[in-house]
């Protein structure tokens, strides 16, 4: 398991270096179209062959790549932040505040919020310059998401006002926003730790999702997963087996990230 978790390691580094690093990797671009060879099979130019539109398919894998393992920890980010807002205040004002805060969790954990975020971005603009549906994707992504984290939080801080420590600080003069802010939510950093990394692969596939349904990353820009979308034209993998490669490297990212959270529970 050791070693497992080791090679689930490297290759995340692997994947990021290549990612931020894309530039260098496929100089070409995403976008770059070789119009004398469109649609080739994989070849020394063009490790992946091209696509219908003579794009280079290893660049488009790299910078799609980029996209969502920036991304994804950028919503994650956020989920996590209104999750420790939300949860920490309803915890720690207890009463009618925190009931209110339950329902609303509730709503968003009994509706499938898949579902949801897939109807609020058809129900927005499909001509949207790329850079535009990069920040709508990830940023609804984020704010969609948090209920079932700001439940943890919440029942956290519950627990933790039971605490000597707290009754303490209450006691030395700490109350409202500063306590919750210096005493608890620090407190329950390795809670909000745990959901960031556990949010972070359940958006990237929620992207992947999104963009083989054509709701996602606008193009010309690639994500995974507006590349998977190339699959569906796919018969059999014997004449062109590189065109599953978006679906493997999307397989082993978020295996790695599973083995590693895998490894964090086991420590718990």
């Amino acid at each position: 398991m050791k070693a497992l978790r080791w090679g689930a390691t490297a290759l995340l580094i692997l994947a990021a270096l290549a990612a931020i690093g894309a530039h260098y990797v496929a100089p070409a671009g995403y976008e770059h179209q070789f119009r004398e060879s469109p649609g080739v099979s994989p070849s020394a130019q063009h490790p992946l062959g091209t696509d219908d539109l003579g794009r280079d398919r290893f660049a488009r894998l790299i910078y799609g790549l980029r996209v969502s393992l920036i991304l994804a920890p950028l919503a994650a980010a956020l989920t996590t932040l209104m999750a420790a807002l939300i949860g920490g205040i309803a915890g720690y004002c207890g009463g009618w505040v925190e009931g209110c805060a339950l329902v609303i969790m509730d709503l968003f954990l009994s509706i499938p919020w898949l579902f949801l975020l897939i109807t609020v971005r058809a129900m927005l603009p499909l001509n949207i310059s790329p850079e535009s549906s990069v920040f709508i994707t990830f940023l609804l992504l984020g704010v969609l998401g948090w209920a079932a984290s700001a439940r943890i939080i919440c029942a956290g801080t519950r627990d933790l006002l039971k605490s000597e420590f707290v009754w303490l600080a209450r006691a030395s003069g700490f109350s409202g926003f500063k306590l919750l802010r210096l005493h608890l939510l620090p407190n329950l950093r390795g809670t909000l730790l745990a959901q960031f990394w556990i949010s972070i692969p359940v958006f990237i596939i929620a992207e992947a999702n999104l963009g083989a349904m054509g709701l996602g990353v606008a193009e010309p820009l690639p994500s995974l997963g507006s590349l998977l979308r190339e699959l569906q034209n796919v018969v059999t993998l014997r004449p062109e087996p590189w065109r599953f490669m978006p679906l493997l490297v999307l397989i082993m990212v978020v295996s790695c990230f599973q083995t590693l959270l895998n490894k964090n529970e086991v420590r718990t």
